[in-house]
C-alpha cells in the first residue's frame, strides 16, 4: 500500500460508490463503521486486508471518515482481532467473490510456482509478488507474509530437485564419472599443472600464443566430459547463469560435500557454459593474435625503412622546400608554386621511388610475417583447427570455409610439405589478396602452404 495519496487519487480509489458499498456499510456506527469502510476499500485496491492500522495512511482514514460521518480519531479504537473483524472480513470476501486461503491451496500454489515461475524468475521478492497476483486472479485471499515465504521456499526447493533430477537423467554414466573426477582429491591435473576446475574459473589472461594453446587444452578437456549439446538448451538463461555463478563460488570441498544431484548439476552447468565461452574466447584470441602479428610486422618494417630513408641525403631538404612553397603560395597551382622550387623531374623521380618503396615495404612485411608465423605461431594451427568447428551459411564466405577445411586436412600432414597437392581444391579469390598472389602462387602455379595459411587466417 502506497503511503502518499493526492486528493485526486483519494477520490478515484477510496470513494464509497453506489448502493453496494453503502449497503455493506449499512447501519454500522462509530469505530465499527469507519473500520469496515476502510477494510472494504483497502481490499478492493490490494485484494487483501490490512494487517494493522499502521498500514492505512492517515490521509486515507480522514477521507473515508469524512464520507461515513465518523470522527477519524475513532479508527484507533477499531479492534484488529476478534469476532467483529472476522465478520467484517467475511462480508468483504463475499462482496468481491473471494474465499479464504486453505491448506489445500498450498500444494496447488507450490506446484504452480515450481512449474511456471521458478524456471524463469529467481528473485524471491518477484516470486512473492507472483503469489499475490495469482491469488487475486483466483479470487483467493492471500496468506500471511510468513506463509508466503514458506510457500516460495518450498517451491524453490521443489524446482531445484526437479532441475537436478532432469539434469542427471540427461547425463551418461561416463559423463557422471568424469564430472565427479573433477572434484576428486586425486583429480588429474592438466598439462599446465593446474586443476581443470580451477582453470575453468579463470580468465584467458594476456593475449599470447601460450594463452591460446592453454585455452585450447582447456576446451579439449571440457569436451572430453561429453556433455550433451542440448543439456540446458530448454532452461532459461537467468537460471543457468545463477547455477553457474553458484558453482564458480564453491570450493572443491564444498562440491564434494553437496548431494550428488546438486553437485553434478553445478559442475555440468559450469562446464557446459564454459565450453561455449572458451570457444568464443578462442575466436577472440585468434583475431587479437593475428592483429598483433600484423601490427608487429608493420611496425618493424616501418622502423627499418624509416632508418633507410634517413640515410638518404637531401630528401628532408626537398620535403622542407615543398612545404615552405606550399605555405607561402597556398592559392597557386602546383606547376607555378612547387615545380620552380624542386623541379618536375625530381618530383616524378621521388614519386617513382616512393611507389617502389611501397612495394618493397609490402614485400618486407610479408617476409617478416612469414618468418614470425612459421618459426613461432604456426604450432597453434593444428590444435586450433581441431578445437573449433567453423560453420557459415553465407555463400559469400564459402571460399573462406573451403580454405579452412583445406587447412584442417593438411594440419596433420608434415609441416615441411611446402606446397598443396595440385589436384586439391585451393580457393584463391576471397582468400588471397592480390598483393599476396605472388607470395602464395609460384611460377608453376603451385600454392605454398605457409603464405596461404597466413592469408586464410587473416580473412577468417
Amino acid at each position: 500500500m502506497q503511503l502518499e495519496w493526492s486528493p485526486e487519487d483519494l477520490i478515484g480509489s477510496w470513494t464509497l460508490i453506489g448502493k453496494n458499498d453503502w449497503r455493506l456499510v449499512g447501519n454500522k456506527s462509530g469505530a465499527t463503521r469507519l473500520g469496515f469502510a476502510v477494510l472494504l476499500k483497502f481490499f478492493e485496491i490490494e485484494a487483501r486486508f490490512p494487517r494493522t492500522a499502521a498500514e492505512v495512511p492517515a490521509a486515507v482514514v480522514s477521507y473515508v471518515a469524512e464520507q461515513v460521518k465518523v470522527d477519524p480519531a475513532l479508527f484507533a479504537s477499531y479492534r484488529w482481532s476478534g469476532r467483529t473483524i472476522d465478520y467484517h472480513r467475511a462480508q468483504v470476501r463475499a462482496a468481491f467473490g473471494f474465499r479464504e486461503f486453505a491448506v489445500s491451496d498450498e500444494d496447488q500454489l507450490i506446484g504452480w510456482l515450481a512449474e511456471e515461475m521458478c524456471p524463469v524468475e529467481l528473485r524471491e521478492d518477484r516470486l512473492r509478488e507472483a503469489v499475490l497476483v495469482r491469488c487475486r486472479a483466483e479470487k483467493l485471499e492471500p496468506p500471511t507474509p510468513g506463509r508466503i515465504d514458506r510457500l516460495v521456499g518450498s517451491a524453490r526447493s521443489t524446482f531445484d530437485q526437479r532441475f537436478c533430477a532432469r539434469t542427471m537423467s540427461r547425463l551418461s554414466l561416463a559423463s557422471v564419472q568424469a564430472l565427479n573426477d573433477l572434484v576428486a582429491e586425486t583429480a588429474t591435473p592438466l598439462a599446465s599443472g593446474r586443476n581443470l576446475l580451477a582453470e575453468l574459473k579463470s580468465d584467458p589472461g594476456k593475449v599470447s600464443l601460450e594463452t591460446l594453446l592453454r585455452e585450447i587444452e582447456k576446451l579439449t578437456a571440457v569436451r572430453s566430459l561429453k556433455l550433451p549439446v542440448e543439456l540446458f538448451a530448454d532452461a532459461s538463461e537467468k537460471l543457468v547463469d545463477a547455477w553457474r555463478a553458484r558453482a564458480a563460488r564453491m570450493f572443491p570441498s564444498d562440491l564434494r560435500d553437496a548431494p550428488e544431484p546438486v553437485r553434478l548439476t553445478l559442475l555440468a552447468v559450469l562446464c557446459w557454459m564454459r565450453s561455449a565461452e572458451i570457444t568464443d574466447a578462442l575466436v577472440d584470441l585468434l583475431i587479437s593474435l593475428v592483429l598483433r602479428i600484423n601490427t608487429r610486422a608493420d611496425r618493424r618494417v616501418e622502423r627499418e625503412l624509416t632508418e633507410d630513408l634517413r640515410r638518404v641525403r637531401g630528401k628532408e631538404g626537398i620535403l622542407f622546400k615543398l612545404a615552405e612553397a606550399a605555405v607561402e603560395h597556398p592559392d597557386d597551382i602546383v606547376r607555378k608554386a612547387l615545380f620552380p622550387v624542386v623541379g618536375e623531374k625530381t618530383l616524378r623521380e621521388l614519386v617513382k621511388e616512393a611507389k617502389a618503396n611501397e612495394q618493397v615495404f609490402q614485400e618486407r612485411v610479408r617476409a617478416v610475417l612469414r618468418s614470425s608465423y612459421s618459426n613461432h605461431y604456426r604450432r597453434m594451427l593444428p590444435p586450433l583447427l581441431a578445437a573449433l568447428d567453423l560453420r557459415c551459411n553465407n555463400t559469400a564466405y564459402r571460399p573462406v570455409m573451403v580454405a579452412m577445411e583445406l587447412l584442417a586436412r593438411y594440419a596433420t600432414i608434415d609441416g615441411k610439405v611446402r606446397f598443396y597437392d595440385q589436384h586439391a581444391l585451393v580457393p584463391l579469390d576471397g582468400v588471397v589478396p592480390k598483393a599476396w598472389r605472388e607470395a602464395v602462387v609460384d611460377d608453376r602455379d603451385r600454392v605454398e602452404r605457409i603464405p596461404y595459411e597466413l592469408c586464410a587466417g587473416r580473412v577468417a
